[in-house]
This record gives structure tokens, C-alpha cells and sequence, in this order.
């Protein structure tokens, strides 16, 4: 008999500069060692808009606003298996100030800001490679 799988809210929050995205280095599961979007789980009674901007200030020190939901994805982990985690990610866009610096906090070992093509060599999930394909589309004027 297999255990339903039951998807646990978590958002991310993208932040862009001059063709540049804002990753963190995951410290901790589920994506430990990869690069993606900040972000993390929903806390109770936080909606996803709400947990993209407080998990982006928590682990980047910087405060974004205006979220704007580009994109979710079912991060569901295999049907049944013991200890599987599966996530509902709601994925925003962000506007910060321009002059903020990005600090590595909370559960990033390190912050930094990567073109589409470093981003296309460095480990990372596959939520944050199918964003950075619709983000590059979209900011150079492709039509996908």
C-alpha cells in the first residue's frame, strides 16, 4: 500500500540585474550543494508571495517587493517511498533596490549573481533551469 503524497507550499523568489539572476549555494536538503533561486517552505498562515519575499531577506539580506507569481512547479517525490518530501513551488519575480549587496545567510552557503550561460554549467534544479530559459526568452524579446 502506498502513502498519498501530500505537497508541502514552498516559493522561491527571482531577482534579476542587467542580465544577471540572484542564486544561492543550498547548504540543505532538498537541493543541498545546488544552486537555485532563494527561497524555501511556507511557514503557516504565510501566503506563497509572503514566503518568496521573507525567505529572499532571510537569505540574502535583501528586502524585495512587488512579487509577481511567474511561474509553479509539483516537486513531488516518488509515490509511497519512506521520508519523501514533495513541494508546491511558487515561483515570483521580484523588484529590490538596485543598490542592495546580497549576503549569504540563514541556509545559503553563498550568494551570487550568474549570467544564463554560468548558470547552464553550475548544478542546479530543474525548476530553476526551465525559469532561466523563460526569463532569457522573455528579456531578449523571444517568443517561445
Amino acid at each position: 500500500m502506498t502513502t498519498p503524497r501530500i505537497s508541502k507550499p514552498a516559493s522561491s523568489a527571482i531577482l534579476e540585474r542587467d542580465g544577471r539572476y540572484l542564486l544561492v549555494l543550498r547548504s540543505k536538503p532538498p537541493s543541498k550543494a545546488m544552486y537555485a533561486f532563494p527561497g524555501g517552505r511556507g511557514e503557516p498562515g504565510e501566503t506563497a508571495a509572503e514566503t518568496a519575499l521573507r525567505e529572499l531577506a532571510e537569505e540574502t539580506g535583501i528586502h524585495g517587493e512587488n512579487p509577481q507569481l511567474f511561474a509553479t512547479y509539483d516537486l513531488s517525490g516518488p509515490e509511497g517511498a519512506p521520508g519523501s518530501l514533495s513541494f508546491f513551488l511558487s515561483v515570483f519575480k521580484v523588484n529590490a533596490d538596485p543598490q542592495a549587496v546580497a549576503v549569504a545567510s540563514d541556509d545559503a552557503a553563498s550568494v551570487g549573481w550568474y549570467t544564463a550561460a554560468e548558470i547552464a554549467t553550475m548544478p542546479a534544479p530543474d525548476s530553476v533551469r526551465d525559469c532561466i530559459a523563460r526569463l532569457e526568452a522573455e528579456r531578449l524579446g523571444i517568443s517561445a
